[in-house]
């Protein structure tokens, strides 16, 4: 199983704000609703402080003149705080809902729109699982977190300020005996805020390996049950399960000692607080109600501050998740347009002439030139070293060899899903690095070995590539791969449902939709890895037929070991350790009597 240690992030260990105001940015377009969630959070807390003063009031006028109709207006005011409040807690719940829904899209659309801007090589390092969670529990959390316990501390901060002052106009000595509290509560939660966020961090990783497992699991369970492997399987996941549960547990029994020891330290001032009040009343300093309303507001006082300490346990624990957030959410692209080509293309989009791509170069492919091109993987040996390769339109070539020895680097560079970390791939003479990333892409049409269906029907998948195709055109693109017979054969026809991945077809079934929605697309470059390697020889057959088609006049790059798909290929590259071993067409390679022929003899047979 994954184990995603590597990519565990390291932070800072205080509370950063920072880090908060960045996802607060997401939750702009809710701003009115986030204002009109603080006015009635404000709301709230003013009729909560009022009530224990009306309180108060109505107890002396009943203890001076009984039951008499100068009661009235009190209980009118009382009655009108009660309805003003019942009011004020229903728009906050719909307020705070809108909010923390609305939240939760916006974080996920920013997360996915990054994710499909980030190149291969993040995704190398990154197992799918650690990019679930973000997309997934982290999203929840935060959006729970801004829709309520932000909230909830603008509610406590207005019953706290509001409370406070009542307090030291009923009695300001006694107000600053309870207000003596403050100290200790702000030294609890300092001493604990460190515990409860390394704790927090802990289990949003553990969570990030289970999400993996899981994925991992279900990904293979084939080959997990092929191998008998269950109880290894178990076993891991145990492993990753019990670490879960460790960090769990110590956060959990963090926060339960956080809380009850805030609840406690109020308590002991709350009784103390009721101690001095009924010396002061058996004293005649004060009276029964303003005593009453006054020990009303020293128990409000320490609710909206267990409130805080609550929530702040819960931002402790967000924070982890908002940190991973941030983090995918700063990624900046290794590969995209450069200023200049971003600049051309503002420049062009109204004005590009007939034949101009849309970055003001020309829209034909003329030429792909690799000159010195290296290219390493990240913390990895050299791939390719010192590679040079021209092409011209409309050329075949084939790249052979052993695995490892660079061909599908050699494609993923001309894709751009790689950059050279030294020398130059041109195409036209111009370095591709100044020409726009969308354009190089959507000139390409890419089939790999295993291709990648999406839940829907064949008509979904085939126009996939050029969502403006009209059925005409699909149909043609079909017919035009071999793929039409078995799509008519089949009791929806171009409605069938493929499955989740493809899983309702066939390999050679689904390899002849990928070239029928790689033709849809109509690239100039096409590029093929090992795009019949995993059928019979029947389906072979018709997926060559349809890869003859569909290379008249276009640029490709074909990757084999079935070496009876290659050749006809206009030229024929031996790839051996970066570097080509041997080059030329079927016949002159043969010649030779090199490692082409060896290979072409361990295939078939010595009579060639």
């Amino acid at each position: 199983m994954t184990d995603n240690s590597q990519t565990a992030e390291h932070h800072a260990s205080q509370f950063d704000l920072r880090v908060w105001w960045q996802i607060l940015q997401l939750a702009m377009d809710f701003r009115w609703h986030a204002a009109g969630l603080a006015a009635i959070a404000m709301s709230i807390a003013s009729c909560e402080v009022l009530l224990p003063y009306l309180t108060g009031r109505i107890i002396d006028q009943v203890a001076s003149t009984g039951f008499d109709r100068r009661l009235q207006p009190l209980a009118g005011q009382y009655a009108v705080v009660v309805i003003l409040l019942c009011l004020a807690i229903l728009g906050f719940i719909l307020l705070a809902g809108r909010i923390a829904t609305g939240v939760s899209f916006q974080i996920r659309e920013a997360c996915f729109h990054k994710l499909q801007h980030l190149p291969f090589s993040y995704y190398d390092r990154r197992p799918v699982g650690w990019l679930l969670t973000r997309l997934t529990s982290d999203c929840d959390r935060l959006s729970r977190i801004i829709g309520w316990s932000l909230l909830d501390c603008v509610w406590a901060m207005t019953m706290v300020t509001g409370i406070s002052v009542m307090m030291l106009l009923l009695h300001w000595q006694l107000a600053l005996f309870v207000l003596a509290v403050v100290p200790p509560l702000l030294a609890i939660s300092f001493l604990f805020q460190r515990r409860l966020l390394r704790s927090a961090r802990l289990v949003r990783r553990a969570n990030a390996r289970i999400t993996a497992a899981f994925n991992e699991s279900i990904m293979g369970v084939r080959t997990t049950k092929a191998l008998v492997r269950e109880a290894k399987n178990l076993e891991e996941f145990q492993h990753a399960s019990g670490q879960m549960f460790q960090h769990s547990l110590q956060n959990a029994l963090q926060s339960a000692v956080y809380v009850p020891l805030v609840i406690a330290v109020a308590s002991v001032m709350t009784g103390l607080a009721l101690w001095q009040g009924g010396l002061l009343v058996l004293a005649g300093g004060m009276s029964i109600g303003t005593l009453i309303a006054f020990m009303n507001y020293a128990g409000l006082f320490f609710e909206p501050i267990q409130q805080v300490a609550r929530q702040f346990a819960e931002i402790q624990m967000a924070q982890a998740a908002a940190e991973r957030i941030q983090k995918l959410l700063n990624t900046e692209p290794a590969i995209a347009d450069s200023p200049d080509v971003r600049m051309a293309l503002a420049k062009e989009q109204s004005t590009a002439p007939a034949g101009r791509a849309p970055d003001g170069g020309p829209q034909r492919i003329e030429s792909i030139r690799f000159a010195q091109v290296r290219f390493a993987y990240e913390n990895g040996p050299t791939v390719l070293q010192d590679f040079d390769l021209e092409v011209a339109a409309g050329q075949t070539v084939a790249l052979v060899g052993p695995t490892g020895g660079g061909k599908s680097t050699i494609v993923n560079l001309l894709c751009r899903f790689y950059e050279p970390t030294a020398g130059r791939i041109e195409l036209n003479g111009t370095d591709y690095r100044r020409r726009s990333l969308q354009w190089l892409r959507s000139n390409l049409g890419i089939v790999l070995q295993t291709p990648h269906l999406f839940s829907g029907t064949i008509r979904d998948n085939i126009a996939y590539g050029n969502l403006a195709a009209s059925e005409q055109q699909i149909f043609e693109a079909a017919q035009l791969v071999n793929a039409s017979s078995f799509i008519q054969d089949l009791p929806r026809g171009y409605d069938t449902e493929v499955g989740e991945g493809g899983d309702n077809l066939s390999t050679g079934q689904k390899q002849l939709l990928a070239l029928a929605r790689a033709i849809l697309a109509d690239p100039q470059i096409f590029v093929m890895d090992e795009a019949t390697s995993s059928v019979d020889t029947e389906t072979e057959h018709l997926i060559q037929t349809g890869i003859n088609q569909m290379l008249q006049g276009r640029t490709s790059f074909i990757i084999a070991h079935r070496l009876s798909t290659i050749r006809a290929a206009d030229r024929i590259l031996v790839i051996e350790a970066g570097h080509i071993a041997e080059a030329g067409n079927h016949r002159q390679l043969l010649q030779l009597d090199g490692r082409y022929r060896q290979l072409c003899l361990n295939q078939f047979n010595p009579n060639l």
